[in-house]
Parts: C-alpha cells; structure tokens; sequence
C-alpha cells in the first residue's frame, strides 16, 4: 500500500527558498528542481524505507542530480511519511536542534 505524504511548514520554507534560488540562477530552473522534489517524495511513498535512517529515526533521501538531502519520518500508523525539511547537503544539519 502506498503511503501518504505531508509536507511540514519549515520544509515547504524550504523548499521555496531552493526553488527561488534555482530560479535566479536560470529561469525555469527551479522548476526542475520541484519536480525532481515530486519524483523523490513519489518514490518515497511507494518505498517508505529505502532510505537510511540518520539521525533520530529520521531519514534522508538523496535526490538525483541537485545536492539535496529530503528529511523525513515514517508513521506506520497512519502510513504516512512525515517530510520535516529539504536540505542542501553542505547545510549544518544541527539546524534540527533549532527548529525544535
């Protein structure tokens, strides 16, 4: 069965911000970089665990092509995935001790 996403607001900030980015270095380019987003959290959806775990059960996906990490959780109860960030992989991950 597949599972559901949701995207949390700090990720959905996120995720703006490196669409808006891409899109100052060449036009239509952050909308490449959207879609790749969609295809990795499609993927994810169909395989919730293929990720590894990193760091307080959370997981992160590796995107194709652009330096980006998807952080996530996995509710098996209510079979979602739980997106909490999307993150450039040269970002200091102790950004997650700030959120909180």
């Amino acid at each position: 069965m597949r599972y559901k996403s949701f995207i949390e607001n700090l990720a959905k900030e996120d995720l703006r911000e490196a669409v808006k980015w891409y899109d100052l270095q060449q036009i239509g380019l952050g909308k490449k970089f959207l879609a790749t987003v969609k295809k990795t959290i499609n993927q994810l959806k169909s395989y919730p665990d293929i990720a590894q775990i990193r760091y307080y059960e959370v997981h992160t996906a590796v995107m194709e092509v652009y330096p980006y990490l998807i952080h996530y959780y996995v509710d098996p109860a209510i079979k979602t995935i739980i997106i909490i960030g999307i993150l450039h992989t040269s970002r200091d991950t102790s950004i997650w001790d700030k959120r909180k």
